[in-house]
């Protein structure tokens, strides 16, 4: 099998070729033109040298360029690994130690971080040798290497998770249909990137495989900027992460967005207070899920046919879970445990010396470092990370509880609550408030938010001080880094107030 060759048939088959695959400003692809593009790629990356099994690193932004890069490397046989283009010198430098590229492609501004290897642009690769012979498509095992990408880094040094040819078709058949029945009329938009494994399936693997089309942007966009797109080119199912929903609320005129069906959101908690405003502000259901890069995509979601609102959802189809407590053994219902997966789009390791630090597989079972609760009506409630757990006075907080209560405030936007060190040396638990409009009375609002945590919660979880702050410090794909806020506030990036 080859997953370039098999979209490319899928769409022909399906009669797609000229319909819209992408729109990248004022640039459309079309299935068709998406498949020749690829083809060109390969002819360039065999140009250059490439191999089956070799690996190419693509440090590019969202765009046909990125699309058809990967799918070459995928008709060669070459393995894809996806990296975000505006990570620093360092950061890239580990990863190409770690990943011994064939071949690195990237834009113009990056050329010199890469001169002491094989690099091209995508505008270089695409330009063929007239004379020159495509080259044959690689005749691949269903578990043969397609692409890696490297985790964030929130359990150590970001590790490349390896994903194979056969994990596409899954995404496809139980996420892409099962969990949000796309099709051709689909217009989608992720705010993640492609270098994320969230954006990845949604802007990349979604379209290709749905014969939907895909709006892509280079850079990250600003509220305004996806407001206009899902206007302007009728977005129907929207992607992103619980903080961008915050600003796209407040920057957004609800009548933008009326073609939107559904909305996603992943990387952290969604608190209902959040999605409940979220819905209304859409007038379509906000649909709530959660993966991993080691995970490939969504394992446990929320779905257009079943949705509720507070929950993670039920397990996808295919995967199964399970709620573990320290000792290993499985929890019952309504107690939290850490969250086990094992699924057919699981990785199949780490990549080289990256999976020195501990490969989190044990008998086809991934530890994601989450906690849970499973629900009586099979649904999933995310409790955070296992080391998002505060110790205060020697007992141990979980901030999630909290961080729900106090989000539940219409003049609250975001918040995030931390263990912070006193001037007397202890340790008190701090909220970290992001509002939700300017000129509000800052100790009335400390007052209201400390009477709602004392209503609703035991005397050691309420925070001892409210500080509000410009934006909390989050990682690119937008999940918190609690750890900054433990520091010293006013080096965290918060910006305290």
């Amino acid at each position: 099998m080859n997953v370039a060759t098999q979209l490319e048939n899928l769409a022909r088959q399906e009669g797609w070729l000229d319909r819209v695959a992408f729109v990248e400003g004022d640039r459309r692809f079309t299935h068709g033109e998406i498949h020749q593009l690829a083809a060109r790629a390969a002819a360039g990356m065999a140009a250059r040298g490439v191999r089956q099994g070799d690996r190419v690193l693509l440090a590019l932004p969202d765009g046909g360029g990125l699309v058809a890069s990967f799918l070459g490397a995928a008709f060669i046989g070459a393995v894809a690994v996806i990296v975000n283009p505006a990570l620093t010198a360092g950061d890239h430098a580990r990863i190409v130690a770690d990943c011994r590229p064939r071949l690195v492609i990237a834009g113009d501004e990056l050329t010199d971080r890469f001169e002491d290897l094989v690099s091209s642009t995508p505008e270089r690769l695409l330009v063929a040798d007239p004379d020159a012979a495509l080259p044959a498509p690689a005749d691949l095992d269903v578990d043969a290497p397609l692409y890696v990408q490297y985790t964030s880094g929130t359990t150590g040094r970001p590790k490349g998770a390896v994903h194979t040819h056969g994990h596409v078709a899954f995404y496809r058949r139980c996420i892409a249909r099962g969990v949000l029945d796309i099709g051709p009329d689909d217009v989608i938009l992720s705010v993640s990137k492609i270098y994320f494994a969230y954006g990845f399936g949604n802007a990349l693997v979604f379209p290709l495989a749905c014969g939907a089309s895909a709006v892509l942007f280079a850079a990250r966009p600003s509220p305004g900027e996806v407001g206009a797109a899902v206007r302007d080119h009728g977005v129907t199912v929207l992607f992103g992460v619980p903080s961008f929903y915050a600003k796209l609320v407040n920057a957004c005129a609800p009548e933008e967005f009326s073609t939107v069906r559904a909305a996603v959101s992943a990387g952290e908690g969604l608190p209902r207070s959040a999605g409940e405003r979220l819905t209304r502000f859409l007038g379509a259901p906000v649909l709530e899920q959660i993966g991993s890069t080691e995970a490939g995509h969504a394992f446990c979601a929320n779905t257009v046919h079943s949705n509720v609102l507070g929950t993670l959802g039920r397990p996808v189809p295919e995967f199964e879970l399970e709620l573990r407590n320290s000792a290993g053994a499985v929890v019952p219902d309504g107690t939290v445990g850490e969250l086990w997966v094992r699924g057919p789009s699981v990785m199949t390791g780490y990549l080289s010396e990256s999976g020195t630090a501990a490969p989190l597989l044990a008998d086809g079972w991934l530890n994601t470092r989450d906690r849970a609760i499973r629900n009586s009506d099979g649904t999933y409630t995310h409790c955070g990370r296992t080391d998002d757990i505060e110790i205060v006075g020697g007992i141990n907080v979980a901030p999630t509880e909290i961080e729900a209560v106090i989000s539940r405030h219409p003049d609250v936007r975001e918040v995030a609550v931390a263990a912070v060190l006193s001037d007397d040396g202890t340790t008190t638990l701090s909220a970290f408030v992001v509002l939700e409009t300017a000129g509000i009375d800052a100790a009335a609002l400390r007052a209201d938010l400390a009477a709602l945590a004392r209503s609703q919660l035991a005397p050691f979880k309420v925070p001892k001080s409210v500080r509000l702050v410009n934006e909390l410090p989050r990682t690119d794909t937008g999940k918190l880094r609690r750890f900054m806020l433990r520091r010293d506030p006013s080096d965290s990036g918060a910006g305290a107030g």
